[in-house]
């Protein structure tokens, strides 16, 4: 009866430890990402009264005769199963679905949970709230924009640190040029400078040249060199030599000289450049510069550069494009798609940009496309690379080229040339503003991606995910964190998606994975081993107490 005794305490101890289990996993139903426990029994060493016997010619074999001294715990085992995902909406907080767990720092080590339910404290970095524990980064994203340090893993959340405005490099264009339909236009250049006379009034034909406000101590001989183009593309390098007493006039009728075909005349002050007739035409004034040739102190103002009104063709499709210098300042380009009168051929041209921007090298000769529609090649030699070239006013000895992509030869993803009407239009370009983080999300990857001010997307971070050989084998250290024993493995550090680690679900939380129905099933089945086992004992206590009566 003493076994009995002893078996029937081992018992209660037992089923109290069941009891215990299944009441912590009770208390945690609503833990974040909680795994519950399971305990297993096992039967302790068992007494041998008598061995087995083999069999023999005459007999059979016996069984040993064994009297069991109760039970032990076995095992208290995690259940490691996923927990269903809780939409939040909550842009900080993550779920795994998969077999990782988040690592977090707490300045001394690494811990490693299944919560994601994380905040941004004082100084921007990503914790966990009820810990202050840091969660950690791996990888190299938003380290090159200086949005995580190289030498910690600790993610930050850039809300102190600004985006750099990144000058535009690339204009992508998509749609068609109309191959079929005949609109020519007429070339027309203005230069932009309103020229008055000395009494505010708009300059006309027969002002004096000398009379211009914008004028001063002209003498015969002082010259204005004038560089361009005629309608055909013939190289203009012409010269105007200034004679006491010329007009505007005068001016305008050498520069008509330079370019056969085309028409100078000014409008409101301006001078104009315009083509006599219609069509394809290159015609263009690149520079005009003035030259002091006599006291060395005269001065002539002229126009930086040229506008284009018109761009001479046998059709125009305008177009317009935003490009960012390197501060981030953004301009307005106006610009034209022109049929030439080569076979399936078309040009572009820098028509005018807003801004004090000085457009160095506006035209792109020779876009050829193939008889399929498709796009070509450029065809231009020199002259017809696919880039345009700006000198922006916050850095004017800088030119940065743009190179407009206007497709690989045989495609249809960018410009194309068939019938009907012309849709060409700039898709999208690489420039942009400086920015601050308006929001952030994370993506299936485990990749924190911030959307900034300037509508820019950047990866901030990305998530260092772990795994373990045997994560039943994490030991508990509250505060639903994990450490490794010696029988989880060590944690393989990876991004989410990688090495079993699974997907991270942002804006969602994973609830706890204790089944209530199956916990109250296990708190009657530790009810009753319980009073089972408490019987026992009443009974063995009972018939000892009959054997003392014996000697009474």
């Amino acid at each position: 009866m003493g076994n009995a005794l002893m078996s029937g305490v081992s018992g209660l101890k037992a089923h109290q430890t069941m009891i215990d289990v299944a009441g912590n996993n009770l208390a945690n139903v609503n833990t974040t990402a909680f795994k519950s426990s399971r305990v297993t029994f096992a039967e302790l060493l068992s007494q041998t009264l008598k061995d087995a016997s083999a069999p023999t010619e005459g007999n059979g074999g016996t069984n040993p005769m064994q009297i069991g001294n109760g039970v032990l715990v076995g095992s208290i085992d995690r259940n490691m199963a996923q927990g269903s995902l809780e939409y939040t909406g909550n842009p900080l907080d993550m779920a795994i679905d998969g077999n990782g767990y988040f690592t977090l720092n707490d300045g001394l080590a690494d811990k490693y949970t299944r919560v994601g339910q994380f905040a941004v404290d004082s100084e921007y970095y990503l914790v966990d709230p009820t810990t202050g524990y840091r969660v950690q980064r791996i990888g190299n994203e938003g380290v090159e924009e200086g949005f995580q340090s190289a030498t910690s893993n600790d993610i930050r959340i850039p809300y102190d640190v600004a985006l750099a405005a990144k000058a535009t490099e690339t204009v992508d264009f998509v749609g068609n040029l109309s191959a079929d339909i005949d609109e020519p236009t007429t070339n027309m250049i203005t230069g932009g400078l309103k020229y008055t006379d000395a009494s505010g009034s708009v300059a006309s034909y027969p002002t004096l040249l000398s009379n211009l406000a914008q004028t001063s101590g002209l003498e015969a001989g002082d010259t204005i060199d004038i560089v361009g183009t005629q309608r055909d593309g013939t190289v203009v390098n012409g010269t105007y030599t200034y004679a006491v007493g010329d007009t505007i006039q005068d001016l305008l009728d050498s520069i008509s000289g330079f370019f056969p075909g085309s028409t100078a005349d000014i409008s409101n002050g301006e001078i104009r450049l315009s083509d006599d007739t219609s069509g394809y035409s290159q015609c263009y004034i690149e520079k005009m510069e003035f030259t002091d040739v006599s006291s060395g102190a005269a001065t002539f103002e002229l126009p930086v550069q040229f506008d284009i009104e018109t761009v001479g063709g046998q059709l125009e499709k305008t177009v317009d494009v935003e490009v960012f210098d390197a501060q981030g300042n953004s301009y307005s380009i106006a610009g034209s798609f022109v049929r030439t009168n080569d076979t399936n051929t078309w040009d572009f041209a820098v028509k005018a940009i807003t801004g004090d921007v000085v457009v160095v090298d506006r035209f792109i000769r020779g876009i050829k496309f193939q008889t399929d529609g498709s796009f070509g090649e450029l065809t231009g030699g020199d002259l017809g690379g696919n880039t345009i070239t700006l000198s922006f006013p916050s850095d004017p000895t800088n030119q940065p080229a743009i190179t407009l992509n206007l497709g690989e030869r045989g495609s249809l993803d960018g410009l194309t040339q068939f019938g009907d009407a012309s849709t060409a239009a700039s898709s999208g370009q690489d420039g942009y503003a400086a920015g601050w983080l308006s929001t952030m999300s994370v993506s299936n990857e485990g990749t924190l991606v911030g959307v900034f001010s300037n509508g820019v997307r950047r990866d901030i971070a990305a998530l260092k995910i772990a795994t373990f050989q045997n994560p039943a084998g994490l030991k508990s250290i509250g505060s639903n964190y994990f450490e490794p024993s010696a029988n989880s493995g060590d944690p393989v550090p990876n991004k989410a998606t990688e090495g079993g680690a699974g997907n991270v679900s942002g804006g969602s939380i994973e609830k706890s994975n204790v089944e209530v129905a199956e916990e109250f099933i296990n708190l009657i089945e530790a009810q009753n081993g319980y009073q089972a086992n408490a019987r026992t004992i009443k009974v063995a206590n009972e018939m000892l107490g009959e054997l003392t009566n014996l000697i009474r």
